[in-house]
């Protein structure tokens, strides 16, 4: 039961991690050519999409889980300390990638060029 609640905890968190807020980049649009900023935003997606969100929750939820473990092993609740963090590693590494996502995103557009607002 322990394994099905960690499973489903890394299921949570990866869903939470790919509905983390990845705002589209602001773009001052002053003398802008709209055709070629189209294609450019699909050239810097496609790099941003580069970096796979699902691989760093799972590397997170499997440290996060071995540090949860070992504390819990000194409070003596080893399998719910591991699920927290599990659930905690996989949400705190699937953030930093989509964070990562966005700001290689905005890099790319502003190495087109482009003023980038936010």
């Amino acid at each position: 039961m322990n394994k099905l609640k960690i499973l489903v905890t890394v299921g949570l968190a990866v869903s939470i991690a790919g509905c983390a807020a990845h705002p589209d980049p602001i773009v001052d649009m002053q003398g802008v050519n709209p055709e070629l900023l189209a294609a450019d935003w699909e050239d810097c997606e496609g790099y941003s999409e580069e970096i796979i969100i699902g691989n760093g929750v799972t590397k997170g939820a499997g440290v996060g889980g071995g540090i949860g473990a070992v504390g819990g092993a000194i409070n003596g609740d080893v399998g719910r300390a591991a699920a927290n963090g599990a659930l905690i590693g996989a949400t705190r590494s699937g953030l930093d990638a989509d964070r990562d996502k966005q700001r290689v995103f905005k890099r790319c557009l502003r190495g087109r060029g482009y003023r980038i607002l936010n």
